[in-house]
C-alpha cells in the first residue's frame, strides 16, 4: 500500500520481541502492533504490519520449520497469545489462557506445533497449534523474564526469572523441573541455546569436565547461554545442570565521552548464539556495543567488538533483542535498541550493513526543504527531530537525529525559505528554536516561550517593530502557540524578546475589542499577505508589513487547524471536517476601502468524517490538494472540479501531518498517531473517497475499552512486580503513556492491571482458583471482625490528656504522693514568707514545675505553672502532638506562638482564627492569609474567599475564585462588592466568557461579554452557532450595542441563509432592521422574483416557505426586468428619479463591492439564483442610469453564470422570463428603448442572443417531439415560423470562429489526457519489466504531442479577443440541433443547413459527434 515507511520503535524491556524468519522476513512488536520488514544484506523494506492486539506486545517468534515459515506467534500484556499468517497479514487464532501479563513466548525449533509462553506470575503454558490444546505448569512462584525452547529436545524448556534463577523443565512430564541453575544474582534478560548438540565446541576447564577415555558423557543435552543484569554471561551444561563458563562484560569507554556512573545500572544484557557459529557467542554491552565472544580462546580478552571499521556504527544505547538469519552463505544479525534504530550486521566482517531508524512518538509535522531537494524533516513525539535525505540511492533510510536542546515533543517545523539547512522547531512545552542541520552545534533557542504547545511555525517578512535591511532579503520567524498568541522572533537575535503581533494588528486597524485567540497562520509565498486562523473559526487576511486587515473569511464555525496558500487560493481546514477554498485574487489586486466579509467559498471539499489536521498543495498540479484528518485517512482533491482523486487508508490511527513530494507528483508523505511516516503513491490507491461511519466505530471501541478498564480493579496487596524491576513498568517505545494517548490507544501500563486476589505460593496453576476462593472467604470474615473491634474501641477511647507529664506523676505510688504534699507545703509557706519577687530559692532544692517536682507547678504560683507548661510543650512536640501544644500556648497567653505553630503545621482552624484579632491586626492578617492558603490546598475555595473578605481583601478574594474557575461565584462577589467601573469586574466576566466559549456554551458566554461591555465579542460568539436564529440574534445584539458594521455583516449572513431556504419574508425583515442595506433589499427582491418566475415556468419544484404578495406570478407576457422595476418603485421607492444614497449610481457602486464568486456545478439552485441575481440587480440599476452597454454586459453575466453552473432548465427558464419575445433588445415591453452599445457590449449581446436561440431551439424540438409522440398537434413557439428573421439570427449559432476555438480547446484537452497517460505508463515501466506487453502502444511521442500542442496554441492565439471573451454555445451541438429541427420545420434555410453540414465535416471529431452527424452527412 505504501512505497517507503519509517515504522514505530520496537518495544523496550522485552526479552524476545523480535525475530527473523528463514526467508528474511523480520517481525517486531511496537506498541500494540507487529511490523514486518523484508531484510537482506544490502537493504531493508517495511512491507506491512499485523494489527489486532489490544495491549502492548511483549513477545514475538516465527515458526522456523519448512513449509510453516509464514506462521508466527505473539503475546501481549493483556494475557493473550495470537497466531498469525504473515502472507495474508491476518490473525489465525487468539488465546486468552493467561491471567497475567505474558512476558515471554517462543515457538519450538524442534516441534512445529509447540509454542511455550510464560507470564509474570510464574505460569508456563504450552499451546499446540494443530489442535488448539493448552497445558499449564507452575514450576516456580517467581516472575518470569524470559524462556527458550531447546533446539535439540522438544520437551526441554529453559525459563529465566527476575531473581536470577534459571530452571530447566520437561513439558512432557507436566512441567517437572529437571535442573535449577543458580549463579546469577539479578534479573535474567536473555537465554540462548547452542545451535549444535553436545559440548564438544566448548573448551571446558579440566575440573568442570567429566571425560572417560576422551569421550564426553552420553547424557550431554547441549549448552545454554544466559545474560543477566549482574553484568555476566554464563554458559551452562544442560546435562549436568551446572555452569561451565562465566564471561564478565568489558566496560568500553567511548572516545571523546566522559564516564557515566549510571550506565551499569541501565544495563540490559541480550545474548545470541549464531546458527552457523557454534564456538562464538554474541552479547550486548553497557552502552549499546555488541561483542563477539570466542569460546575456544583462553585468556582475558576473549571478545571482539563489532563495528570498529568506522565511527558511528554501534548503537548508542542498550540493546534489547538480537536475531540472526542465513542468506547467501552469509549470516546476518539484526539488533533493536533503545536508541530507536534497527541495525543489520554481517558476522563475517563484523560491520554494520544498514540502519533502519524508527519513531517513538506521534509524528506531529512533516516538512520538505524548499532549498535542499528531497530533504524531509520530521517532528516526533519522542523529543527528537529526524532529517531524512529521501533521494539517496545507496541508503534509502539516510536519516540524522537531533535531540540536543529539545527535551519535549516536537510539534512544529519550518525550513528557512532561502538559507539551506536552517530548520526552525517548536515543542510541546512552548519552546522555539533554530537548528543548523549541517553542523553538530546545539540549536539556538528563543528566550521568549509560549505558555502552551507551539502548533505552527512560519517564515515571513518582518513587521514592526522589526525592520528589514535595505537591499537585503530578510525573514522573521513567526510562532503560534496554544494560548492563542503569535510571536515574531528575530533569527539573528533569538536572545532578545519576541514581539506579539496582536499589538500591531490593534494599532493598524484601530481595534479596541478583544481579539480572538489565534490558532494558525500562513504567509502567501510572495510575502505580501498573511492569513491568520482563529479559535472562533474566522480567518483574517492582512497586508504586510503594517498588517492592515484586507478581508475576513467567516466560513467555519469551529477552530481553524490549518491554512495553506496556492497562488491566490487559500485553503482552510477546521474541526468541522469540511475544507473551504477561497479565491482572493480580486481582493488582493484591488483592495476595497473597507475590509469585506467573505461568507461564500470558491470551492467546498466535503468527505472527511472528522476534523482536518493538515493539508498540502501539490507543487506539480494547478489546483490539487491533499488533506489529512482524524478519520485516519488522507484525501487527494481536484479543487477546481470539487472532485475526489484518491484516498489513502494505510495508517492505523488519526493523521496529523502531510506533505507532497517535491520531485514526484504521484508521491505523498503522511504521519500520525501510529508512530509511522509513510510514503505512498496516488495512482495505486484502491479508494477515491474517505470511508463513512469510521468515526462512530472508533467511538464505540473507545467506550468499550473504558468499560473494560473499569471492570479491572487493582489489589492493594497484590502488587505485580516491584517498582525497581524493569517488567513492573513496561514502556511503549520508551515514551510514557500520557492521558491523551491512553484515551486514543485504549491501553494502560501493565502495572495497573494486576489481578485481584493474586496468590504467591507453590500451588499448581490448576489449583489457583480454589485457593483464591478460600482466601477471599477467609479474608472477608477477618475483615468483618476487625471492623467490629475497631467500632468498639472508638466508643471506649478517651481523649488525650493535655498535661500528660503531670498526670502521670500524680498517678505514682502513695508514698511519692505524700512526699509531694510535704514538699508543696514547704514551698508554699516559704513563698508566703518571702517577698513577691521570688528571688529566694526554695529550701532543699525544690523547684515546682521542674524535674521530679514537675507536677507541683500546677498547685503553686504562675511562674511554676509556666515552667510546667514549658515541659509539657516539649513532651508534646517530641510526640508530634502539635494541637496540644497550640492549646497550651493559647492558655498561657502566647497567642502569637500558637498561631505561628499552627501556621507552620497547616493546622489553623476557625477557632484559632477567631482569637487572632487579640494578637493585633498584623498578626490577624497573617493568620488569615495563611489559613486561606491552607483552605486552598484542601479545595475549600469559597471558605477561603470569605475569610479574605474579613480583612477587606476583596480583589484578592475575587482573584482566588477566578483562579480556581469558580466564575459564577467570582462574578457574584465582584458585582456585590466592587465599583461598576472596576477593571476587575470586567476581567471576571471576560474570563468566564472565554471558558464558556471553549466549552461550547455560546449563549451564556455572550451574556458575560455583554456584562463586560464587549458587545463585539458577544455578537461574534452568538454567531458561532451559524444557524438562522443565532445569526439573527447576533445581528440584533450588535446593532443595539452600536457595532453597526458587524451588525450589517451578520444580518447579511442571516438573510442569505433564509434566502437559500426560500423564506423570503423573513430574509427581507432581517435586512430592513439594519440601515444602509437598501441594495441588499433590492438584491433579495430580484432573487425572489426570479425564483417565483422559475416556479411559474415549472423549471424548479415549488419549495417556498414564505413569499411576498408582490412576488406572485403575474399574467401576460411582462418581462422579468419590467416586474423588477415595478416592484422597486412600489415597494422600495427606487426609480430613475431617486437621488442621494438611494440613487441608482450609489446603489450600483455599493453592489459592486459585494463578492460574487463563480458558481460551481455542485451548487444548489438557491445558491445559483443568489449569485445570478447580483448581476440582474446590477442590470436593473444600469437601466435606471440609462447605461445601455453595462445593462447588456450585466444581463450577459447573469445568463452566463447560470450556464456555467450546469443547470439547463434554470438557465432556460430565466432566459424565457428575461426575454419573452426572444430578442435581447426587447427585454422590456412596458418601457421599450433603443440600445446604444459599445463594441464589447455588442459582442456580449450577440453571445447572449446565441444563448437565447439555443434554448429556444431545444424548446421547439422538445415541444414538437412530445406532441408528435402523443399524436397531437404541435403548439406554436413564438417567432420560430418566421423563416426570414430566424435564418439571419440562427447564423449566430454556426459561427466558424467560435467553432475553431472550441475545437482547439477540445484538442488541447485530448493531448493533455495523452500526456497524462504517457507519464503514468512511464512511472510503471519498472513494474512491467520482464513481462510481455500485450497492450497496444501509441505511435505518439512526447515530442510529437508537444509540437501539436504548440501548433494548436498558435492557432488559438490568432483568433480575435471577442471570440475568447464572449463564448457561444457548442457549435457542433448547434449544427446537429439545426439539422434535426430542419427535418420537421421549414424555418431553417438551405444555406444554413449546408453551412451546418460543412462545420460538422470540419469540426466533428469526438466519437459521439461523429456518430450523431452520420445521419445528416451520408
Amino acid at each position: 500500500m505504501f512505497e517507503r515507511s519509517l515504522p514505530a520503535s520496537p518495544n523496550w524491556y522485552c526479552s524476545r520481541c523480535s525475530d527473523v524468519s528463514s526467508s528474511g522476513l523480520m517481525g517486531f512488536g511496537a506498541k500494540n502492533n507487529i511490523y514486518l520488514i523484508d531484510v537482506s544484506a544490502c537493504s531493508c523494506r517495511v512491507v506491512g504490519e499485523l494489527v489486532g492486539h489490544r495491549d502492548v506486545v511483549s513477545g514475538f517468534s516465527f515458526c522456523h520449520h519448512e513449509g510453516q515459515g509464514h506462521l508466527c506467534v505473539s503475546s501481549a500484556h493483556d494475557g493473550t497469545i495470537c497466531f498469525w499468517d504473515t502472507n495474508t497479514r491476518t490473525p489465525l487464532r487468539e488465546l486468552a489462557s493467561h491471567q497475567s501479563p505474558v512476558s515471554a513466548v517462543h515457538w519450538s525449533p524442534v516441534d512445529k506445533n509447540l509454542v511455550v509462553s510464560g507470564d509474570e506470575k510464574g505460569v508456563v503454558m504450552c499451546h499446540w497449534y494443530h489442535t488448539g490444546d493448552t497445558g499449564s505448569f507452575f514450576p516456580e512462584p517467581r516472575t518470569i523474564f524470559c524462556l527458550s525452547c531447546s533446539p535439540h529436545t522438544w520437551s526441554c524448556v529453559a525459563v529465566g526469572y527476575k531473581d536470577g534463577m534459571i530452571v530447566l523443565i520437561d513439558v512432557s512430564k507436566k512441567g517437572e523441573v529437571t535442573h535449577r541453575l543458580r549463579g546469577h544474582d539479578d534479573e535474567i534478560h536473555s537465554l540462548a541455546w547452542a545451535p549444535l548438540p553436545g559440548e564438544s565446541a566448548l573448551c571446558c576447564r579440566p575440573e568442570d569436565s567429566e571425560v572417560t577415555n576422551g569421550v564426553l558423557s552420553e547424557e550431554d543435552g547441549g549448552l545454554l547461554a544466559s545474560g543477566s543484569k549482574d553484568q555476566t554471561v554464563r554458559i551452562w551444561s544442560a546435562a549436568k545442570g551446572k555452569g561451565v563458563m562465566t564471561l564478565k562484560l568489558p566496560y568500553l569507554k567511548r572516545r571523546g565521552s566522559a564516564l557515566d556512573p549510571g550506565v551499569k545500572e541501565r544495563l540490559w544484557l541480550s545474548v545470541l548464539w549464531p546458527r552457523g557459529r557454534s564456538n562464538q557467542l554474541v552479547s550486548s554491552c553497557f552502552s549499546g556495543e555488541l561483542v563477539v565472544w570466542d569460546l575456544t580462546r583462553s585468556g582475558k580478552q576473549r571478545w571482539t567488538l563489532l563495528g570498529t571499521s568506522s565511527d558511528g556504527q554501534n548503537h548508542s544505547r542498550i540493546v534489547f533483542n538480537m536475531s540472526s538469519v542465513l542468506q547467501d552463505d552469509r549470516e546476518l544479525l539484526i539488533s533493536t535498541s533503545m536508541d530507536r534504530e534497527i541495525k543489520c550486521w554481517d558476522l563475517s566482517s563484523l560491520d554494520c550493513c544498514w540502519t533502519l531508524p524508527t519513531l517513538g512518538g506521534f509524528v506531529y509535522k512533516l516538512a520538505f526543504s524548499p532549498v535542499g531537494a528531497g530533504c524531509l524533516a520530521l517532528g516526533v513525539g519522542d523529543n527528537m527531530i529526524r532529517v531524512w535525505n529521501t533521494l539517496t540511492t545507496q541508503n534509502q533510510y539516510d536519516t540524522r537525529s537531533f535531540w540536543q536542546g529539545i527535551k519535549s515533543k516536537v510539534t512544529a517545523l519550518a525550513w528557512h525559505p532561502k538559507k539551506e539547512g536552517s530548520l526552525a522547531f517548536g515543542t510541546d512545552d512552548g519552546k522555539v528554536g533554530i537548528y543548523d542541520v549541517f553542523s553538530n552545534k546545539p540549536p539556538q533557542v528563543s528566550s521568549s516561550y509560549h505558555r502552551r504547545t507551539v502548533y505552527t511555525l512560519a517564515w515571513g517578512p518582518p513587521v514592526p517593530p522589526m525592520t528589514s535591511v535595505a537591499g537585503k532579503a530578510c525573514h522573521s520567524l513567526y510562532s503560534c502557540g496554544g494560548e492563542g498568541v503569535i510571536l515574531q522572533h528575530d533569527p539573528a537575535r533569538l536572545s532578545g524578546d519576541a514581539s506579539d503581533v496582536d499589538s500591531l494588528i490593534r494599532d493598524s486597524n484601530n481595534i479596541r475589542h478583544k481579539l480572538s485567540p489565534h490558532t494558525d497562520l500562513s504567509w502567501k509565498p510572495d510575502g505580501k499577505v498573511v492569513a491568520i486562523g482563529n479559535e472562533d473559526g474566522c480567518v483574517d487576511v492582512y497586508v504586510a508589513p503594517p498588517l492592515k486587515l484586507l478581508c475576513s473569511v467567516q466560513q467555519h464555525h469551529k477552530i481553524i487547524n490549518t491554512l495553506r496558500w496556492h497562488h491566490d487560493l487559500l485553503a482552510s481546514g477546521s474541526s468541522n471536517a469540511v475544507v473551504y477554498v477561497h479565491d482572493l485574487r480580486a481582493v488582493i489586486e484591488n483592495p476595497p476601502d473597507s475590509p469585506p466579509v467573505l461568507t461564500e467559498p470558491y470551492r467546498r471539499l466535503c468527505g472527511h468524517t472528522a476534523k482536518i489536521t493538515d493539508m498540502a498543495w501539490s507543487p506539480h498540479h494547478d489546483a490539487r490538494l491533499v488533506t489529512v484528518s482524524y478519520d485516519g485517512t488522507a484525501q487527494v482533491w481536484d479543487v477546481l472540479q470539487e472532485a475526489t482523486v484518491a484516498n489513502y487508508r494505510g495508517h492505523t490511527g488519526y493523521l496529523l501531518c502531510v506533505d507532497w513530494s517535491p520531485v514526484d507528483p504521484d508521491l505523498v508523505w503522511t504521519g500520525g498517531k501510529d508512530f509511522t511516516v509513510q510514503e505512498w503513491s496516488i495512482s495505486k490507491q484502491e479508494f477515491t473517497k474517505p470511508p463513512t461511519g469510521k468515526k462512530l466505530v472508533e467511538l464505540k471501541e473507545k467506550m468499550k475499552q473504558k468499560k473494560k478498564n473499569k471492570k479491572k480493579p487493582t489489589s492493594a496487596g497484590g502488587a505485580m512486580v516491584s517498582a525497581g524491576g524493569a517488567m513492573a513498568s513496561p514502556q511503549v517505545n520508551g515514551e510514557k503513556v500520557t492521558n491523551e494517548e491512553k484515551a486514543s490507544t485504549g491501553q494502560e501500563a501493565s502495572g495497573d492491571e494486576d489481578e485481584v486476589g493474586s496468590v504467591s505460593s507453590t500451588t499448581p496453576a490448576a489449583a489457583l482458583f480454589e485457593t483464591q476462593k478460600k482466601s477471599s472467604s477467609s479474608s472477608s470474615s477477618v475483615a468483618a471482625k476487625i471492623k467490629d473491634r475497631t467500632d468498639l474501641m472508638m466508643k471506649r477511647k478517651k481523649p488525650r490528656s493535655l498535661l500528660p507529664l503531670s498526670s502521670s506523676m500524680d498517678q505514682r505510688p502513695r508514698e511519692d504522693q505524700l512526699q509531694d504534699c510535704v514538699s508543696l507545703s514547704t514551698c508554699l509557706s516559704t513563698l508566703r514568707r518571702h517577698d513577691a519577687d521570688g528571688q529566694t530559692p526554695p529550701p532543699g532544692g525544690c523547684v515546682p514545675g521542674e524535674g521530679r517536682h514537675l507536677n507541683l507547678g500546677l498547685y503553686c504560683d504562675r511562674a511554676a505553672l509556666h515552667r510546667l507548661l514549658h515541659s509539657e510543650e516539649d513532651a508534646h512536640l517530641e510526640a508530634c502532638h502539635f494541637d496540644s501544644v497550640v492549646y497550651l500556648r493559647l492558655w498561657s497567653g502566647d497567642l502569637q506562638g500558637a498561631l505561628q505553630l499552627a501556621t507552620e503545621r497547616g493546622e489553623l482552624n476557625d477557632h484559632l482564627l477567631s482569637l487572632a484579632p487579640m494578637a493585633g491586626f498584623s498578626a490577624w492578617q497573617r493568620a488569615v492569609q495563611a489559613f486561606v492558603q491552607q483552605l486552598c490546598l484542601q479545595d475549600q475555595h469559597l471558605k477561603a474567599a470569605s475569610h479574605l473578605l474579613s480583612i477587606n481583601q476583596v480583589h484578592e478574594a475575587v482573584e482566588l475564585l477566578l483562579t480556581h474557575r469558580l466564575y459564577r461565584e467570582a462574578a457574584t462577589l465582584a458585582l456585590a462588592r466592587l465599583q461598576v467601573d472596576d477593571l476587575a469586574l470586567r476581567r471576571v466576566y471576560s474570563s468566564w466568557a472565554s471558558s464558556l466559549e471553549k466549552d461550547g456554551h455560546f449563549s451564556s458566554a455572550a451574556k458575560c461579554y455583554l456584562a463586560a461591555g464587549a458587545v463585539f465579542d458577544a455578537a461574534k460568539v452568538i454567531a458561532r452557532k451559524n444557524d438562522v436564529a443565532s445569526l439573527r440574534a447576533a445581528a440584533d445584539v450588535a446593532r443595539i450595542g452600536g457595532e453597526l458594521a458587524l451588525a450589517r455583516a451578520l444580518a447579511l449572513r442571516c438573510s442569505k441563509e433564509l434566502a437559500a431556504a426560500q423564506d423570503w419574508v423573513a430574509a427581507q425583515e432581517v435586512v430592513m432592521c439594519h440601515g444602509g442595506l437598501k441594495v441588499h433589499q433590492l438584491h433579495l427582491s430580484v432573487c425572489e422574483l426570479a425564483a417565483a418566475a422559475l416556479e411559474d415556468a415549472a423549471a424548479v419544484s415549488p419549495s417556498c416557505i414564505s413569499r411576498h404578495s408582490w412576488a406572485s406570478p403575474a399574467g401576460g407576457h411582462a418581462s422579468l426586468l419590467d416586474r423588477v422595476r415595478d416592484v422597486w418603485e412600489e415597494q422600495f421607492a427606487i426609480s430613475e428619479r431617486s437621488t442621494g444614497s438611494h440613487g441608482a449610481a450609489a446603489l450600483l457602486q455599493e453592489l459592486r463591492s459585494m463578492e460574487s464568486p463563480t458558481a460551481s456545478t455542485h451548487a444548489s439552485v438557491a445558491q445559483v439564483l443568489l449569485m445570478s441575481s447580483l448581476h440582474l440587480t446590477a442590470a436593473a440599476l444600469c437601466w435606471l442610469l440609462d447605461d445601455d452597454a453595462q445593462l447588456v454586459m450585466c444581463l450577459w453575466r447573469a445568463v452566463t453564470s447560470l450556464t456555467d453552473a450546469g443547470n439547463f432548465s434554470v438557465s432556460a427558464g430565466i432566459c424565457r422570463r428575461l426575454f419573452p419575445h426572444g430578442d435581447v433588445s426587447a427585454f422590456s415591453t412596458k418601457r421599450p428603448k433603443t440600445l446604444h452599445l459599445t463594441d464589447d457590449a455588442a459582442h456580449a449581446r450577440d453571445s447572449l442572443h446565441a444563448a437565447i436561440l439555443f434554448h429556444r431551439l431545444y424548446e421547439h424540438w422538445w415541444t414538437h417531439e412530445t406532441t408528435d409522440d402523443k399524436g397531437g398537434k404541435a403548439r406554436d413557439v413564438p417567432r420560430l415560423q418566421d423563416g426570414g428573421v430566424w435564418s439571419g439570427d440562427l447564423a449566430l449559432l454556426v459561427c466558424e470562429r467560435h467553432a475553431a476555438l472550441q475545437d482547439s480547446r477540445r484538442r488541447v484537452s485530448e493531448i493533455q489526457e495523452q500526456l497524462s497517460a504517457m507519464v503514468t505508463q512511464h512511472r510503471h515501466a519498472h513494474a512491467s519489466e520482464g513481462q510481455e506487453d500485450s497492450g497496444k502502444r501509441s505511435d505518439e511521442t512526447f515530442l510529437s504531442l508537444s509540437v501539436k500542442m504548440s501548433t494548436i496554441q498558435r492557432t488559438e492565439d490568432g483568433l480575435e479577443d471577442d471570440v475568447k471573451k464572449f463564448p457561444r454555445p457548442d457549435v457542433v451541438e448547434c449544427c446537429l440541433l439545426l439539422l434535426h429541427v430542419s427535418r420537421s420545420s421549414a424555418f431553417v434555410s438551405e444555406s444554413l443547413q449546408e453551412r451546418a453540414k460543412e462545420l460538422l465535416r470540419k469540426y466533428a471529431r469526438t466519437p459521439k459527434s461523429l456518430n450523431a452527424s452520420q445521419r445528416f452527412l451520408t
